[in-house]
């Protein structure tokens, strides 16, 4: 399989004033094309900080963040953007939807970012809501959606632009057990249909025992379960 995230001995640390703080220690992470991926971790122990280095909203200490084998820390902010955007898909707890738009519009919006014409834009929009079950809902903006329903969009935003990885955040921390089931085999169907690598950051073992490897972030270090 090809190695969509490469992490080489990263790190990461912070000044908390008196002391410097060690996050991440010289962690290494290969994730392949179509790999499922948990990590699970105690409060605190740096798992939405690594998704932040993978992502390149942070930039590490030390070490190295590959994504399709380019370098993404030695971008300049508006590299690592466009690089975000080119292969990268984004779930978090909460939906982050924007509240005036519909849903077709909210799904349709990084593709309009991406320069993608409206119209086949939103065609692809309302064809990915509709294989979500979510066709009837196309023209409802975020406060006319149940609390499952609206994370179902931010997943099928996350999925629009067929991203190489989707990172997702304690995508089903916010949703009741029937939603959040409901959640979770979306993201597997598409990330089995669409051959989209997933790492999901999660305190659920429910949520951890459907992917194909779960990882626990200890002191900084990764190490299988």
């Amino acid at each position: 399989m090809n190695s969509i995230i490469q992490c080489e001995n990263l790190s990461y640390s912070y000044d908390d004033g008196n002391h410097q703080t060690s996050v991440i220690k010289g962690l290494n992470l290969s994730v392949n094309k179509g790999e499922s991926i948990a990590i699970l971790g105690q409060s605190g122990s740096g798992k939405s900080t690594l998704l932040n280095l993978i992502g390149g909203m942070d930039k590490p200490t030390q070490g190295t963040v590959f994504i399709n084998g380019k370098n993404l820390t030695a971008l300049d902010e508006q590299s690592a953007t466009l690089m975000r955007a080119q292969n990268l898909g984004f779930v978090y707890q909460f939906h982050h939807l924007l509240k005036d738009f519909s849903a077709l519009d909210n799904v349709a919006m990084p593709l309009l970012i991406g320069d993608e014409q409206e119209k086949n834009a939103q065609k692809n929009a309302a064809a990915l809501l509709d294989q979500i079950g979510l066709g009837h809902r196309t023209n409802h903006r975020p406060s006319e959606l149940s609390g499952g329903e609206r994370q179902r969009v931010a997943i099928a935003r996350a999925l629009i632009t067929k991203p190489h990885c989707v990172l997702a955040d304690e995508p089903t921390g916010n949703l009741d057990a029937q939603n959040a089931e409901a959640a979770l085999e979306l993201m597997l169907r598409l990330n089995q249909q669409q051959e989209t690598a997933l790492i999901v950051v999660t305190h659920d073992n429910n949520v951890a025992n459907k992917m194909n490897r779960v990882l626990v972030l200890k002191n900084g270090v990764l190490n299988e379960s």
